[in-house]
């Protein structure tokens, strides 16, 4: 716990992207937080009095087109949308993880023929390999997270491979082998934590992109399905209002590009400052 402290202190320090990252990460979160415990209406309550209202003292962000409060909504998708981005990047970062550090530490025939695979998809955007495997595993919230952590793997193990392929040759590795520790507690105890800074980077910005991905999914009507919120949905329906109520895209709208913001500045700033 004080070692990651301590990091994150160098960060801070270090890097103004981070700064202003983690500035921005803490509002939206604030707002997520404040909105669960202040929120007067549900996320699915429909007001049919006060359709597509501005700002008002009952609907501080006003109304969608069904009377449903917005920013209701915007708290609720966004906690949907921050959930589904850490079920992504867990799956991805574990899957890919694992999968680059075993073939960057043992090289040979199979590591050439996985990582020929593995750059294939990672030829393809990650939302279109989603979009395949959400038609496999169909929509929803967990499917989402499935069908994101699956397509996300490719970019994880191609930085984990080249971070442990840079390692393996260091003395340290190499005094570890002549010691008998066995390879998979070489890679998992030794490499993997002297690759700290990239692999939270990497996490950083894969937040970034399950959250843009996710986003796209429920805009296309394949992600989150009603009644659930998500800032993509809202976006998605809003747009036949957009001169008449233009609070119901501007607002999500906002919120989303502030996480997406946020979550890169992180990752770019952590990336700089461990260089």
């Amino acid at each position: 716990m004080r070692r990651a402290l301590q990091r994150i202190r160098a960060y801070w320090n270090r890097s103004a992207m981070f700064r202003a990252g983690a500035v921005i990460t803490g509002l939206v979160f604030f707002f997520i937080l404040s909105g669960m415990i202040c929120r007067s209406w549900p996320p699915t309550a429909m007001d049919a009095t006060a359709r597509l209202s501005g700002f008002s003292a009952a609907h501080l962000l006003g109304t969608d087109h069904l009377g449903r409060d917005t920013y209701s909504r915007m708290v609720s998708g966004a906690g949907t949308t921050l959930f589904i981005a850490v079920g992504t990047v867990l799956i991805g970062a574990l899957g890919g993880s694992v999968l680059g550090a075993l073939c960057g530490y043992f090289g040979g025939p199979a590591d050439e023929i996985i990582m020929r695979i593995v750059d294939a998809l990672f030829a393809f955007p990650s939302i279109l390999l989603a979009l395949v495997f959400v038609s496999l595993f169909g929509s929803g919230r967990y499917h989402v997270i499935v069908a994101l952590g699956i397509a996300f793997i490719p970019s994880f193990a191609r930085t984990v491979r080249g971070e442990v392929i840079r390692e393996r040759e260091r003395d340290y590795v190499l005094s570890a082998g002549l010691h008998g520790i066995s390879p998979l507690r070489i890679i998992f105890f030794h490499i993997l934590p002297n690759t700290g800074d990239v692999l939270l980077s990497a996490v950083l910005i894969g937040f970034n992109n399950a959250v843009l991905a996710e986003a796209g999914l429920s805009f296309l009507g394949i992600g989150v399905q009603p009644p659930d919120a998500s800032l993509g949905r809202m976006l998605s329906e809003s747009q036949q209002y957009l001169f008449s109520a233009p609070l119901t895209a501007l607002m999500p709208g906002i919120l989303l590009v502030l996480m997406i913001l946020g979550f890169s500045l992180l990752g770019e700033g952590v990336r700089s400052a461990g260089n």
